[in-house]
């Protein structure tokens, strides 16, 4: 083990890079968004998108502690921080409906050319760093609260602090709840009708489970966390400003970039698009801000917790992705039909 550690860690960004490729070819190939997601299963009673996201999380609540059962990994839940998770996931959540799509939605979006996911990526990774380790910094450190962290077992968990999972919670076998959530959800999406998208490449269930590939594959070859998109927009910007080494983050970043312009070039859908009306500049730059702030205070983003974190059961993820949906709704509703 010790020597595919090795090799990990001599090899990250090639790891971060590939990892990136391929979840952005899915991400543009499968028009996956959470900010489409959420919208859509209120409003239009959509929940083609839904129902991937929630088959990927499922089966990845069962990969992840096979991995780790296995010794691939160990599990690192994100901590807890009861008023930073529901303040960070409303501002995030809020903000993705002006930015028009979420962390990955817009990062994905310009590889296909279009303006306006350029100008709410560069808010969202200038905000994020500000908010990270800049003049934000203790703003968030006033709002986010206290922070409540367990002991790992060592053995599907990471020696260090952790944050707590209902199997922690429980103090049960990772195994138990795991599945029950997993039977639970494949029940409701079984008895469930899938709103029809005959137009779409892909079918729920494939993008589903390709999801839960990639996330296999960036849990194995980072070994740290699964899957995310604010550290690797922070990690950028501190390669630009600062020359800091890149890592295993940031070029994930740059792999979903490149891995959407393939599948937008593949399926001719590449384009440069940018808003008529001038205000929309400055809506999404606003969308940018607000994600960037509320990502960093909730700990994370609708990748690093709703996908990844959700999937460990982590009691902080699951909350914040409460008020993901919350927020996203308030922010539709105020922006779309309130008149």
């Amino acid at each position: 083990m010790d020597g595919f550690l090795d090799i990990l860690y001599q090899y990250e960004i090639y790891f971060g890079l590939g990892v990136g490729l391929l979840f952005g070819y899915i991400l543009q190939r499968g028009r996956l968004c959470f900010n489409s997601a959420i919208r859509d299963v209120k409003f239009f009673g959509d929940n083609y998108l839904m129902k991937a996201i929630f088959l990927a999380i499922s089966i990845n609540s069962l990969v992840f502690v096979a991995m780790a059962q296995f010794g691939l990994i160990q599990l690192h839940p994100l901590a807890f921080a009861p008023l930073g998770n529901i303040l960070g996931g409303l501002i995030f959540g809020f903000g993705m409906v002006l930015a028009g799509g979420c962390a990955s939605g817009v990062t994905y979006r310009t590889g296909e050319g279009m303006i306006s996911a350029w100008i709410a990526a560069l808010f969202y990774a200038i905000f994020a760093s500000a908010s990270k380790a800049s003049f934000l910094k203790p703003l968030i450190s006033l709002l986010k609260g206290p922070v409540y962290t367990v002991e790992g077992d060592g053995k599907y968990y990471a020696y260090d602090a952790v944050g707590p999972t209902i199997a922690t919670v429980l103090k049960v076998n990772p195994w138990i709840p795991a599945i029950i959530f997993a039977v639970i959800v494949w029940y409701i999406l079984w008895k469930t009708k899938t709103t029809e998208r005959p137009d779409s490449a892909w079918n729920w269930k494939l993008l589903g489970i390709l999801t839960v590939i990639v996330s296999a594959l960036g849990y194995l070859t980072k070994q740290t966390y699964g899957l995310g998109i604010t550290g690797g927009w922070v990690s950028l910007m501190n390669y630009l400003i600062g020359g800091k080494y890149i890592g295993w983050s940031g070029m994930f970043i740059l792999g979903i970039i490149f891995g959407s312009l393939v599948s937008a070039l593949i399926r001719k859908e590449f384009k440069f698009r940018a808003p008529r009306d001038p205000k929309v500049f400055g809506q999404v730059a606003l969308g940018g801000i607000l994600m960037g702030f509320g990502a960093v205070l909730a700990g994370g983003c609708n990748i690093g917790h709703f996908l990844t974190g959700f999937s460990h059961l982590a009691i902080g993820s699951i909350l914040t992705t409460i008020f993901f949906f919350l927020g996203n709704w308030a922010g539709y509703y105020w922006l779309y039909e309130r008149d």
